[in-house]
């Protein structure tokens, strides 16, 4: 029978795993928005939190700062020195005790040069370079003290060479020996700009085994050594001038003065002349008790500088910035494999965010929200605002008839549509596309009957954009509001004229895009007035419309538009600012308009104001909490269409 094992599957994002939620996150990105942020910042602010599920930047960055301060606070790096001294004591030690039993003067004159030995470990190790050891075991230990040197020698320059060399023999020496004299003269061929291709192909047919990343030019082995090279460089910058003096000099004595310290100084300097946009010059501190070989070292360094590098990519403050620029293999090696999904799944998800049209560059380099995103976020507000209206008791009472009578005339169905099917024409479609084929309905084939609209409405919005909306909490509920009725109309009540007007220090028109991205800024004065004026414009636009004025206000008028068009502010207000306002109410009055106000906060002046205002215009005062806000907007205007 067959066997099986099952196990966490790591080769990219588990295939199993539920798609990102685009709606979710199109949600929480315009939330960002409504509140103040630019599309750009939201969309930053969404990739560093994360969505559910996945985690975000911030949470990526700081296990990459923990694990860089985990590396500093733990590791020092004069480990090699360290076991050289204590090399050298056990071999003196033993050289020592050998002596003592012998009485001739041969083994005192010994005694003596052991006990002249300089306090330098570097020098006392190149004096005893030409010491006739008597005891085996000293002269075990010394040849230990060469050899180390000489693998933490190429372990800091050739990663992973420590364990391939741990039992050194003199034909291996030589094989390194070789090797270096090859690559220090490759390399001085590629900086005088000789073709080194086939020279290339040589070198890696003798000494593949060196380089086991399998560099497949002059180049990528130029920068894979490079690297290596400048994080060794770094680990010298890192040790005290005691520290680089001895392990400097103690270089000299890799595999008994063979000469191999000199090839690999040779070889520092001509990667440096290669490669100087690497870091030579960099250096950390290292303070804590674990101490690191050579080798060690310089992977720490290089661990540091691409934890440096992994933290710059994930902050993307860089212009042009995207989260496919992250290296993900660099992020599995420093984090683990559930780093590099998250990274995936983010990275998909800014893509997809573009993809699907949901965010695209203004003319100036920006992002902003597309229509069919802004779509999306309307129906989101309206789905809540239905959902707070029926918490509050109300119902839902459109009906399918509510567009229209049927007319007897057909097309295609366009997104938005709530017109019935016409079932013959959509069949008969889908027979003529098929082709003889087997029939299948497909969304191109869909016809809908067409009606005739019973009556349209002329619906002006004014939304208060004064500094005390921000202030009090009221701006995003008011945008909520404004995009829940712009998608009402727009998908329900198509023939609808809606128009959004902001009111502060001075009145404007504004589509539903630039009202979702506007930002709260401080500036005095509510000029209803001027909102007022541009209602009554849209009203006369369209005469044959029933007139629909809904005002979302937190404050009694402030401001007013003086004939020159400059805003008159006063606070409290003049009885200038009221008359004239009054005098728009009246106007819309007279052109069949009834205003509803919608009146945020408890100030007994605008209380007073707003039911004059209802009094004169036949209208009427809501006064919701911010919560409710979208849902006494979107009642009121279907009450007043039920009521035509």
């Amino acid at each position: 029978m067959s066997s099986y094992r099952y196990g966490r599957y790591v080769d990219g994002p588990d295939p199993l795993a539920p798609p990102t939620d685009l709606r979710a996150a199109m949600d929480e990105l315009g939330r960002e928005v409504m509140e103040g942020a630019s599309p750009d910042s939201a969309l930053r602010e969404l990739l560093r939190r994360g969505v559910t599920g996945t985690r975000g930047l911030d949470d990526l960055t700081a296990r990459l700062w923990q694990k860089r301060a985990a590396l500093t606070r733990r590791n020092r790096l004069d480990g090699t020195l360290q076991e050289i001294q204590r090399l050298l004591e056990q071999a003196l030690e033993a050289e020592r005790a050998a002596l003592f039993p012998d009485p001739d003067d041969d083994a005192r004159f010994r005694e003596a040069q052991l006990d002249a030995l300089p306090q330098s470990t570097a020098a006392a190790v190149r004096e005893l370079g030409e010491y006739d050891w008597r005891s085996p075991q000293a002269r075990e230990s010394y040849e230990k003290i060469q050899n180390m040197l000489g693998r933490e020698l190429m372990d800091q320059r050739f990663q992973g060479m420590k364990q391939a060399m741990e039992n050194v023999r003199p034909e291996d020496v030589q094989r390194i020996q070789s090797m270096l004299n090859d690559l220090n003269a490759l390399l001085a061929a590629h900086a005088a700009g000789e073709d080194t291709a086939e020279r290339f192909e040589q070198f890696m047919r003798e000494h593949g085994e060196f380089f086991p990343e399998n560099p497949r030019s002059v180049d990528e082995l130029i920068d894979a050594l490079a690297a290596r090279s400048a994080a060794a460089q770094r680990m010298m910058n890192s040790m005290t001038d005691q520290q680089r003096e001895e392990l400097s000099a103690l270089s000299q004595q890799a595999f008994g003065n063979t000469g191999v310290g000199s090839q690999l100084s040779q070889l520092d300097s001509l990667l440096q002349g290669l490669r100087p946009g690497e870091d030579w010059d960099g250096s950390a501190r290292f303070r804590g008790n674990n101490p690191m070989g050579l080798g060690e070292g310089a992977q720490a360094m290089a661990d540091l500088a691409e934890l440096d590098a992994l933290a710059e990519q994930l902050a993307q403050s860089y212009p042009g910035a995207r989260l496919e620029d992250i290296d993900l293999e660099a992020l599995v090696r420093q984090l683990g494999d559930e780093a590099g999904v998250d990274a995936r799944r983010l990275a998909e998800l800014e893509r997809e965010l573009r993809q699907q049209n949901l965010l695209e560059r203004a003319p100036d380099g920006s992002l902003r929200l597309t229509p069919k995103a802004l779509r999306r976020l309307g129906e989101t507000a309206l789905r809540g605002v239905i959902d707070s209206a029926r918490e509050q008791g109300q119902r839902d009472n459109s009906s399918a008839g509510a567009a229209g009578e049927l007319i007897g005339s057909t097309r295609p169905w366009q997104f938005g549509d709530t017109e019935p099917w016409n079932v013959p024409r959509t069949v008969t479609n889908a027979v003529l596309r098929s082709a003889g084929r087997p029939v299948k309905l497909d969304v191109v084939d869909v016809e809908v009957s067409e009606t005739e609209q019973r009556s349209r409405a002329a619906v002006a919005l004014c939304v208060d954009t004064s500094w005390s909306m921000v202030q009090d909490g009221r701006w995003v509920p008011m945008k909520r509001t404004a995009l829940a009725l712009h998608h009402l109309v727009r998908t329900r009540f198509r023939t609808d004229a809606l128009e959004l007007i902001t009111f502060g220090r001075h009145a404007e028109t504004v589509d539903i895009g630039r009202l979702t991205a506007l930002e709260g800024v401080w500036e005095q004065g509510t000029n209803l007035h001027h909102a007022l004026l541009l209602a009554g414009r849209h009203v006369r636009r369209h005469p044959d419309a029933q007139p629909v004025v809904l005002v979302v206000t937190d404050g009694e008028p402030t401001a007013h538009l003086e004939a020159t068009g400059d805003a008159e502010f006063h606070y409290p207000p003049l009885e200038r600012t009221i008359g004239k306002t009054l005098v728009e109410v009246d106007a819309l009055a007279r052109l069949g308009a009834s205003i509803t106000v919608f009146r945020l906060g408890d100030d007994p002046r605008l209380t007073r104001f707003v039911d004059t205002v209802a009094r004169r215009s036949g209208g009427r005062v809501v006064a919701p909490g911010e919560d409710g806000l979208g849902a006494a907007v979107v009642s009121d205007y279907l009450r007043s269409r039920k009521r035509r």
